[in-house]
């Protein structure tokens, strides 16, 4: 590795980084991560944090588990590479096949699709959805409606679905029939109703409303987290998920789960569907499925789905969609080391009572700092403090004063993300109580030195 000097001197000179600006990353050069262990990163400098991050997301068991990273050098002097396009495929496919057929059951999926991360994975489901209902002789399905401050990944078709406008912006016009209904955010909702009950009524009707608007028969699907991630860690009502699968059921609109933040136990359930009890017709899953060690997706179809494609005798079946490392055998078998992990170490337990201790340890941070204006969480190890200015007229802070903030919490040993006012907070399923608790002591320090 090139000496901390060069790495600092070098910074972002000769990189583009996502989600952000350019000029921005050279003025204030990123934290060069060096190396990790369990749920401990170690900078360029020579400094050890928590990663309060879990990379992305996605590293749900540390950053030493040994089994994912020998499955992944063992495939590596088996079979590197082989596609699983027209008339080949690969052992390791298969198997991840059945064990994910076998982990999703309760879910009713039956059927996969391999990607190579989370926004292909969107991409595969919609484009699915839309061939679907052209089988079944239902060809003017073809829009979608997602939830404002939802996010589904940077493909234009995921980022047509967004619901954050900083994703759109740029990049349009995005692809067309895609609309949005507002979210249930107690916090900020155009309804200004603050009961997460009665919002999630308003925001069930604004769905019935747009799909009256729009037309039943030409909506393919409709696409949410079981809890919004990105934007916010904004978990819904439990009355709220399966109200929409109703409805889509009495509409004939298919319900995509995009999973790709809440599957394999973060939420505290092995799927976030399954934390709501519902069963959808698809889930769009990638991120922790090889723990970030292999960048690798699975989308998961239901018998419905599955029968309407496999009983087609026109042809028109046919998937035309698919990539070069769809059912990669190096990620397959990381993906199978991984689940297994995971399900032996019942992650999702540990996500659920270290959550929890987050959760309540954060909220009584409020008490005692007017910047705090809200925070959400309390299911799993996804938790959120979103900052403001003024609490009466929720006013975001300005971009320094959040900044410094992240620094502070750097400085005293945890790595947090920040996104727009949210500090996210989404560690991996494996972290200890001592770190948790460590978590919250930094974030506590952070924000007494950095008063409103």
């Amino acid at each position: 590795m090139k000496d901390s000097n060069y790495l600092s001197a070098h910074n972002a000179k000769h990189l583009w980084h996502p989600m952000a600006h350019p000029a921005e990353m050279q003025a204030n050069p990123p934290a060069i991560i060096t190396a990790g262990e369990g749920c401990t990163i170690r900078d360029a400098d020579g400094s050890s944090m928590i990663d309060a991050v879990g990379g992305l997301w996605n590293v749900n068991l540390g950053y030493s588990c040994e089994v994912v990273k020998n499955a992944i050098t063992e495939q590596l002097s088996e079979l590197p590479f082989y596609s699983t396009f027209r008339g080949t495929t690969n052992d390791k496919a298969i198997e991840l096949s059945e064990m994910l057929r076998d982990f999703f059951a309760p879910d009713g999926m039956v059927r996969s699709f391999f990607t190579s991360g989370g926004s292909d994975s969107v991409e595969i489901a919609l484009r699915l959805a839309r061939q679907y209902h052209k089988l079944r002789g239902e060809s003017s399905r073809v829009k979608y409606i997602s939830l404002k401050k939802g996010y589904h990944g940077t493909h234009t078709s995921c980022a047509s679905v967004n619901g954050n406008s900083n994703f759109r912006m740029q990049y349009e016009p995005l692809m067309p029939g895609c609309y949005h209904i507002p979210a249930p955010y107690p916090y900020r909702n155009p309804f200004n109703e603050t009961d997460p009950e009665k919002l999630a009524g308003h925001c069930i009707a604004a769905f019935e409303d747009e799909i009256a608007f729009q037309g039943a028969g030409t909506i393919a699907a409709f696409i949410m987290e079981p809890i919004l991630g990105a934007g916010g860690v904004i978990p819904p009502h439990e009355s709220f998920m399966p109200a929409i699968r109703n409805i889509c059921d009495k509409y004939g609109i298919l319900l995509i789960a995009d999973e790709v933040i809440t599957a394999y136990g973060r939420t505290g359930a092995w799927s976030g569907s399954r934390l709501w009890g519902v069963q959808s017709d698809m889930m769009c899953t990638a991120k922790a499925i090889t723990n970030g060690y292999f960048p690798f997706g699975a989308v998961m179809l239901n018998q419905k789905i599955a029968e309407v494609f496999e009983e087609d005798t026109t042809g028109k079946a046919a998937i035309g969609s698919g990539y070069t490392y769809s059912g990669h055998p190096v990620g397959a078998a990381a993906a199978i080391a991984c689940v297994k992990e995971t399900v032996r170490l019942e992650v999702n337990k540990n996500a659920a009572s270290r959550g929890k201790q987050i959760f309540e340890g954060v909220k009584k941070l409020v008490e005692k700092y007017e910047i705090i204006g809200d925070v959400r969480g309390g299911h799993g190890l996804m938790t959120a403090l979103e900052l403001t200015s003024d609490r009466t007229t929720k006013a975001a802070p300005k971009k320094d004063k959040v900044n410094a903030i992240y620094k502070s919490i750097y400085q005293n040993g945890v790595m947090v993300r920040v996104s727009g006012p949210n500090v996210i907070l989404s560690p991996p399923l494996v972290i200890s109580e001592k770190e948790t608790a460590a978590i919250i002591d930094a974030i506590d320090a952070a924000m007494a030195a950095n008063p409103l």
